[in-house]
């Protein structure tokens, strides 16, 4: 029953939770609260969307729930605060799993009503000597964490042993979340099935004079009927609209010889997927437009070819730059020698962000870049994008008005193996060829 809900087995979220508890040792607990409900506005609320971390360790979707995890407890380690039943309240909001429900079907160890949470959570920190905790994500939560904390400091003369390091629990989680399951693999590979068809849905439905609003609407269609949600908001910018990074307002019209540019991704079961792609509204690019293109192309490729163990993540982001760099100064859009416009930073004119990210449970997922100072290096299980980019600003007169108002971006979802990589995108048209075919027979 939980695979049906969550797309995971209670046997990998209790698998997640031992190897947690075993990395944080038997004289830690862990607390980790379910996400808010967010007021959109007055008393209307945002969709709810659990906390990833919570989420990744039980697969509970409810608001008003703290999970506790106490290693080497004899009586449960797994323990979930979650909401009563209460047949009032679910008439109006829909059922609830309550106390029986968190043991049966999310392999909770042991369930109490969340209103319990103030008398029993501070026998639980009693004797533990660290927590982990995310500090700073809720700041009442915060406060009532510290209360917790003191009472137990009350009654050190009475033999009490409160918790003397507070430490965050992200160091250890996030590491974890890094390296991807296959029943995770299989969820990731569903979003990106999504999307692949959502942007070929855009492609088929864009002309010259439709909104960039009917465009996401379209997307959006898409996600919704294959049980998905946009994993972030969609980006449809048309023409120069292309130029900004973080595009949102979409409410621009596309013109004959605009090119649109689409970042969007599907989120099924709370795993994420993240595509960008860049085509002409009229079906054909211009020679200066499919000059840009293939650069970014040719970038990416190169940026992949990277992609494989035992390689520092940076190196992916160097070979994009070097090719893009080495492809501007060829256009005559960058003067100079490539080692100096490299060194300099020149190239950022025109491409200011990096090459991709993590991906999985977030868009830009959790997981450190670098350790000790220096480039993680690639390992199989991780799944990244690789994004590069080109943005010639409608504004910029350094340049011939034909390259102005041009911005494009490639971006796919990439799974380090172990031998090399595999694309979860794969199967969307890429190439400046391969999206006019595809949009000739659209």
């Amino acid at each position: 029953m939980l695979r049906s809900i969550t797309g995971i087995t209670s046997a990998e979220f209790a698998r997640r939770r031992r190897q947690l508890m075993r990395m944080a040792g038997e004289d830690a607990i862990l607390v980790l609260p379910a996400a808010p409900v967010r007021v959109r506005s007055h008393d209307t609320h945002y969709p709810y969307r659990q906390d990833s971390d919570f989420w990744y360790l039980c697969g509970f979707p409810e608001p008003e729930a703290v999970l506790v995890l106490v290693p080497g407890r004899k009586h449960g380690e797994a323990l979930l605060f979650c909401r009563e039943r209460d047949p009032e309240r679910e008439g109006w909001d829909g059922p609830r799993f309550g106390q029986e429900g968190a043991v049966s079907v999310f392999g909770m160890d042991d369930a109490y009503p969340i209103d319990d949470l103030d008398e029993i959570l501070p026998g639980l920190l009693e004797g533990r000597s660290r927590v982990y905790y995310h500090f700073g994500r809720d700041a009442e939560f915060d406060l009532k964490l510290i209360g917790w904390v003191n009472r137990v400091r009350a009654q050190v003369r009475h033999g009490a042993q409160p918790p003397h390091e507070f430490l965050e629990l992200g160091h250890l989680l996030h590491e974890q979340r890094l390296f991807k399951s296959r029943d995770e693999l299989r969820l990731m590979e569903k979003a990106a099935a999504i999307s692949v068809r959502a942007h070929q849905a855009a492609m088929r439905a864009v002309r010259p004079g439709i909104a960039e609003y009917e465009l996401q609407a379209e997307l959006e269609r898409v996600f919704r009927a294959a049980d998905a949600w946009p994993a972030y908001g969609s980006i449809v910018g048309a023409g120069a609209n292309g130029c900004v990074l973080h595009y949102v307002a979409n409410n621009g019209k596309v013109r004959d010889g605009d090119l649109v540019l689409i970042d969007a991704g599907a989120e099924y079961r709370n795993y994420a997927a993240d595509i960008t792609r860049t085509f002409p509204a009229n079906g054909r690019f211009t020679k200066e437009q499919r000059a840009l293109h293939d650069l970014v192309g040719a970038a990416q490729a190169a940026a992949l070819a990277q992609v494989r163990p035992g390689v520092p993540y940076e190196a992916i982001h160097e070979a994009a730059v070097r090719t893009l760099t080495e492809g501007l100064l060829g256009l005559g859009l960058l003067k100079g020698s490539l080692e100096k416009n490299i060194a300099e930073g020149h190239y950022r004119r025109y491409y200011r962000h990096k090459s991709g990210h993590w991906l999985g449970l977030d868009v830009h997922d959790v997981g450190d870049y670098r350790i000790d100072g220096q480039s993680r290096l690639l390992e199989p299980g991780m799944v990244l994008t690789i994004e590069p980019g080109l943005y010639i600003p409608p504004d910029d007169t350094t340049v011939a008005a034909k390259w102005r108002g041009i911005g494009i971006r490639t971006e796919d979802d990439v799974l380090v193996t172990g031998d090399g990589h595999r694309v979860l995108t794969e199967g969307l048209a890429r190439s400046a060829d391969e999206i006019e075919a595809f949009m000739a027979q659209a």
